[in-house]
């Protein structure tokens, strides 16, 4: 989950460099950061200088390290896993002599047998498994070349993870197994972060690390398979995105932006993924047996689809959170299909199920929304989502294009494959209406005043059901808000009990099969004192409050997600959120169990 980042080259301002690089990788961890940089003494001895800081990096590297001049550097912006969040615990860690220090990325599950088998000589400044490895590569350098050691050391580890290397010398290694890893070439120099997007800045020329390889840095790139020490011929790839696809712009937070840039994204995949849903549609036709995985916001996406295939074409599908299918993939056989869903296709509660699901035969067809990532590697077939880079914590434009795929994939098995884009297309338009200043303004007006209450509740039926239980994330992860989301038939079999005068609930009623059944929750509801706030295309004497989306059959549930992203972006604010891309407690990519 942490954000990590290394630099050789030949320029002097490597700190400044890695520092900026971290900065486009804070949103995988911002507990804590730090950097260690070469630098040359005036007896002309290297040695490494290491600054560390608790909190979430500054605007600028104001700091001694920006006055380095220096070629060499790594750094690391922390999700805290092992040890509190303090200075001492803070990455780079570095070995008793100064000479090596190390970032991070995961968990070694072995650390304390690993620190057991150490001598009894090493003095340990934090509480991290991470600083345990790091002097494990010291004891085995004292007799092993340094690329030697931090190979062996690799090999003892248990668990995923990443780690990069730098030595005084001002030599590099990066090291893979599960935590995600990618270097970048360029003109006399060399990156090396766990996203793309890191490095993108510099150069487009870029190879995605494989579990179990090292990568060392240094006049040159060199690409050794950790297992058998043999070096292997790095491929090398050209990625098409734009740095400036990556930067805020003209709008405050990256969450922001990332709701605007919604429209687009629906449009583009009405326009483009026809011949993509059709080999979708055709493994899932031939298929014995079909089963979405996915996590967080993507689950909801996943529980869409199953009823989009049941409704639309008629094909029983089944959904399992990632973390849970390692204890329901009994029934898995060679005809099976799965379809992985994630943004960042590095969640390791989606990677783990699926490479234990490949070794059983089964045939794999992932919706991600990153190139090169582990799972876009592990899949047989693959739909790129298209979302973008995701810089907000906060899922927004990466969830809708997910929903937009799966529709138009449950179109195409029905037949009626124009129908479905015909509708995305209407649904892009009704989210450009949503986000005029007219809408805006009484979302805003409602965040004001759901600031100050303790409960929100949300119901739903059928697709709107999966769009209640995203809005409940939303408003908990971005705004702090306990919400809780229901199938409106649920009501009555406990859930009502919490409804008090002036409750808050949010009611999804399109104008489908389910509308008569949750106008009639929503009337239970305010019979006890709710405050009935409606989202659909028809607004009724039960709502006080009422948003309008468009009657667009199936498509309805993009405004509606929307609505409930807006609603948690202004209410974060409202509630005095220092920074809504950046929730407390929470990483963009969860590459730790």
């Amino acid at each position: 989950m942490c954000g990590i980042f290394g630099y050789v080259g030949n320029k002097n301002d490597a700190p400044d460099v890695v520092f900026e690089g971290l900065k486009t990788l804070e949103y995988r961890g911002y507990d804590s950061w730090g950097l260690a940089v070469k630098v040359e003494s005036q007896s002309r001895k290297s040695k490494l200088i290491v600054e560390k800081h608790v909190g979430k990096l500054p605007p600028t590297l104001n700091s001694q390290l920006s006055t380095l001049n220096s070629p060499v550097a790594l750094g690391h912006t922390r999700w805290a896993t092992h040890g509190g969040v303090t200075q001492t615990n803070a990455h780079p860690h570095t070995d008793c002599t100064g000479k090596i220090s190390a970032v991070h990325n995961g968990i070694v599950e072995n650390w304390e047998e690993l620190k057991k088998s150490l001598s009894k000589n090493h003095n340990f400044k934090s509480q991290t498994d991470t600083e345990v490895v790091v002097h494990l590569v010291e004891e085995l350098a004292e007799k092993l070349p340094f690329e030697e050691a931090v190979r062996r050391a690799f090999l003892k580890l248990k668990g995923l993870n990443t780690f990069i290397f730098l030595k005084n010398d001002g030599e590099i290694i990066a090291v893979k197994n599960g935590s995600p890893l990618v270097a970048g070439v360029g003109d006399g120099e060399f990156f090396v972060a766990s996203d793309a997007a890191g490095i993108l800045k510099h150069t487009n020329r870029v190879i995605f690390i494989e579990d179990g390889q090292m990568v060392v840095l240094g006049r040159d790139l060199k690409l050794i398979n950790v297992g058998s020490g043999q070096v292997v011929k790095p491929q090398v790839q050209i990625l098409d995105w734009k740095f400036e696809e990556t930067e805020k712009g003209k709008y405050k937070h990256y969450f922001l932006k990332e709701i605007y840039e919604q429209p687009k994204v629906v449009e583009h995949i009405a326009r483009n993924y026809a011949g993509q849903a059709e080999k979708f549609a055709e493994l899932i036709e031939k298929a014995f047996g079909t089963f979405f995985i996915a996590c967080g916001s993507a689950s909801y996406a996943a529980l869409a689809g199953t009823y989009l295939f049941s409704k639309l074409a008629k094909k029983h599908v089944n959904f399992t959170i990632g973390s849970e299918f390692n204890y329901l993939e009994d029934y898995l056989t060679p005809k099976s299909l799965i379809i992985p869903i994630s943004q960042s296709g590095e969640s390791v509660d989606v990677i783990e199920p699926v490479a234990r699901a490949k070794k059983k035969g089964v045939k794999v067809a992932a919706l991600v929304n990153v190139l090169g990532s582990s799972l876009y590697r592990q899949a047989d077939e693959k739909i790129l989502l298209g979302a973008g880079v995701e810089k907000c914590v906060v899922a927004t434009k990466s969830l809708v294009a997910m929903m937009a795929v799966l529709m138009l994939i449950a179109y195409t098995l029905a037949k009626k494959q124009k129908e479905g884009a015909d509708l995305l297309f209407k649904a892009a338009k009704n989210i450009e209406k949503i986000l005029g200043d007219a809408t805006l303004s009484k979302v805003q007006k409602l965040a004001f005043d759901l600031k100050a209450k303790d409960h929100v509740y949300v119901i739903g039926r059928g697709l709107s059901y999966a769009t209640a239980l995203e809005t409940t994330l939303k408003l908990k992860e971005a705004a702090y808000v306990h919400a809780e989301g229901f199938a409106g038939g649920e009501l009555k079999h406990g859930v009502i009990a919490l409804i008090e005068k002036g409750t808050p609930c949010i009611v999804f009623a399109p104008n489908d099969e389910t509308y008569d059944e949750i106008i009639s929750n929503a009337q239970e509801i305010r019979a006890r004192g709710g405050l009935i706030i409606g989202i659909g295309p028809k607004n009724n004497e039960v709502f006080d409050r009422w948003f309008e989306t468009a009657d667009i059959a199936e498509a309805t549930m993009l405004p509606q997600i929307v609505y409930a992203q807006l609603l948690a972006y202004y209410t974060a604010l409202e509630r005095g959120v220092e920074d809504p891309d950046k929730p407390r407690n929470l990483a963009k990519s969860v590459t730790v169990k």
